[in-house]
């Protein structure tokens, strides 16, 4: 085992170095654009430094502001997840999704790892964030429950690496990765007992920063396995078909000879690809743990890019900095030099020779403070000896501005302005200007950051589907309780693996994720509001168009759920439970229950859909009961069957072929059933 580590972690080695050094030009662009805008003093950094040194250096910087603009606009109007059903019966199983994915995010802080990401993104161009498996109560030993925690990588762009093979922007088709982590020997030393040996980690850049902490680096690998499995589908006698995979035969040798009694026949299998991820933790020298595979089929990191190229062959990416940069460092430095000239003494001032000031040098030091009315100079000494009245020879001369720094600075000026996105027609709008005119010139400044929250959107969508192949492994224990958001925050429990009957009576089991098959889908709204706000913006239009009391009673009460503020959540409430008794809604459980209570009614239409349903479901269940019933009674039932289903396939292993068709025919009789079985 410990050859095979070795040899895991010199391919792991050989593999990482290959993709930094091939990235680590692009990566370093990365890190300094970060550190231009946020770092005081790395304006400055490089060779441009040491041509004003000893002299002012000034920062201005309008980048930072431009940059603080778009994260505001994102985090004002968030992107979020939304599961889409392919089936219509699987509808619930999509609500279901979303809540628990709320409530995930809501536990473990995800607002964080999504904020990181967007400004890591913005700025240099490269953000990541990951998901894991995390216990769900870590201080109770009796809780083995884990839900999936989303948490935030720093410095993405020097500390995240794919395959060089992974070319869509979601990595969904890579093969393997590193997340590199820093901690202090200290810690490193308590947690793996060891002296620390750094895994290589090139792409840095600390030039303004005089005191760094001494930080070693472990590297997280994750590699997916992909493997080819036979799925063989088989169908019953009652014509259902069911699928079994090659693991399952393996798991179980009874099954093959179970299916052939109960006359269950294979009617087609394929090669289906299954995939697994492998996860390893390792330091310069060798495998620190061995992981083992983790939940879910997809690598659990989200990357998020600002803007992204492949060029030759290499993933580019650049936030909203780079280009601005060349313009920022210009406006430093003419700010600086002309404030390096404005700190020259700006008034002229009399030169004169020794001679004429002996004996008048003091008056001449205090003119500033005594305001002579006078000032006396000695004459000038001639040729031939004789005294020649002078005055000052010459004068000093104020330093002069010139022309080309001033119209520079203008165009500089106006170059960040076309590169960061003039914000000013936003920021200086009248009081008295239209709506309209203020929403287009709203949707010219959305325009500007659309890209970034465009591509933030894929690593959202991503994240939706690593956190679905997650929760299909970890949200499978019968009668678990979790938590659920609903789209308002409101939270409620909700029961996994919940035994029930569905409209025929059968049993079936309810909130199952492991037969989930959904689309994600991301909703970017726009910047200028939160999505609550356009919806009441979209509501209140409505209302101005509508004569009918009712339907504006309707558009009212669903404003207000909608309008967002301080202590408005039981404001919400009441509307709701209004819609509810209108009909205009559907009522919970809960509504129902207080109704009844009440003395009230919910909306007839919807009590006769509900008990007809109920009805078809108590029909269905009779005269299945009857079914087994009719065959119990030619004593060829077995009592000792957990299931009724089991039940009549145990009866019909154990007579002839012509007995298992009188014996279907009994059942169809009694049930109703059209089809005829195919042997």
């Amino acid at each position: 085992m410990a050859d095979e580590l070795a040899q895991i972690h010199a391919a792991a080695k050989q593999q990482f170095n290959e993709i930094q050094g091939t990235m680590k030009d692009e990566r370093e662009q990365c890190l300094g654009d970060r550190r231009f805008y946020s770092i005081a003093g790395a304006q400055w950094e490089g060779d441009l430094s040491d041509q004003f040194a000893n002299k002012p250096k000034f920062e201005f910087n309008k980048i930072h502001l431009s940059v603080i603009r778009i994260i505001n606009e994102y985090r004002n109007n968030r992107v979020t997840v939304d599961f889409l059903s392919k089936t219509k019966e699987t509808d619930g199983l999509a609500d279901l999704c979303d809540g628990l994915y709320r409530a995930d995010e809501q536990d473990c802080g995800a607002e964080e790892a999504y904020d990181n990401a967007f400004e890591e993104a913005v700025g240099g161009g490269i953000g990541a964030w990951r998901m894991r498996a995390a216990y769900e109560d870590d201080e109770n030993e009796d809780n083995e429950h884990q839900r999936i925690a989303i948490e935030p990588i720093f410095d993405a762009d020097s500390t995240v690496y794919f395959d060089l093979d992974a070319k869509r922007q979601d990595k969904k088709d890579a093969k393997h990765c590193f997340v590199m982590m820093g901690m202090t020997p200290d810690a490193y030393r308590e947690e793996y007992g060891d002296d620390p040996s750094t895994w290589a980690k090139v792409v840095d850049q600390s030039e303004f920063d005089w005191n760094t902490v001494d930080i070693v680096y472990i590297a997280e690998y994750y590699v997916k396995e992909e493997t080819s499995e036979k799925v063989y589908v088989y169908k019953g006698l009652d014509e259902k078909e069911t699928r079994y995979r090659e693991s399952d035969f393996e798991a179980d040798d009874t099954l093959k000879a179970m299916l052939k009694a109960t006359g269950s026949k294979m009617v087609r299998s394929r090669s289906v690809k299954t995939r697994k991820v492998h996860k390893y933790i390792m330091n310069g020298d060798k495998v620190l743990e061995d992981c083992g595979y983790i939940a879910g089929p997809n690598i659990p990191i989200v990357m998020v890019y600002g803007k992204r190229w492949f060029v030759d062959g290499i993933e580019r990416a650049m936030g909203h900095v780079r280009l601005a940069k060349d313009a920022q460092r210009l406006k430093n430095m003419q700010a600086s030099k002309l404030a390096e000239i404005s700190a020259l003494n700006a008034t002229e001032k009399p030169v004169f020779l020794p001679e004429q000031m002996t004996g008048h040098q003091q008056m001449w030091e205090e003119d500033n403070i005594k305001d002579f009315p006078y000032l006396l100079v000695n004459p000038i000494t001639g040729p031939e000896g004789e005294s020649v009245p002078a005055g000052a020879i010459s004068y000093t001369k104020p330093p002069i501005v010139p022309p080309a720094l001033g119209a520079l600075l203008g165009l500089t000026e106006q170059d960040m302005n076309d590169l960061l996105g003039n914000q000013q027609m936003g920021e200086q709008l009248n009081a008295n200007t239209s709506g309209k005119a203020v929403e287009l010139v709203q949707n010219r400044l959305d325009m500007q950051s659309f890209i970034y929250m465009s591509n933030f959107s894929k690593g959202m969508q991503r994240a939706g589907e690593i956190w679905l192949g997650m929760a299909k492994e970890l949200y499978t224990e019968e009668g678990r309780h979790m938590k659920s958001l609903d789209e308002s925050g409101k939270a409620e429990m909700v029961e996994l693996m919940m035994p029930a009957l569905d409209e025929k009576g059968v049993e079936i089991v309810e909130n199952d994720l492991t037969k989930s098959n959904f689309d994600v889908l991301v909703d970017v709204g726009p910047s200028s509001s939160s999505k609550r706000a356009a919806t009441v913006q979209a509501l209140t239009g409505m209302m101005a168009v509508t004569t009918d009391p009712e339907t504006l009673q309707v558009l009212n009460a669903m404003s207000m759920m909608n309008m967002e503020g301080e202590g408005l959540s039981d404001v919400r409430e009441y509307f709701r439970k209004k819609l509810v008794a209108m009909g205009a809604s559907e009522p919970t459980n809960e509504d129902r229950e207080e109704m009844e209570a009440q003395g009230q009614q919910p909306d007839p239409n919807a009590e006769y859909l509900a008990g007809l349903a109920e009805e078809a479901k108590a029909n269905a269940a009779k005269a299945r009961a009857d079914t087994f019933k009719t065959v119990a009674d030619a004593g060829k039932a077995e009592a000792d069957t957990k299931l009724k289903e089991v039940q009549a396939v145990e009866i019909m292993a154990g007579i002839e072929l012509d007995e298992q068709k009188l014996a279907l025919e009994q059942i169809k009789t009694v049930s109703g059933a059209p089809q005829e079985p195919s042997f």
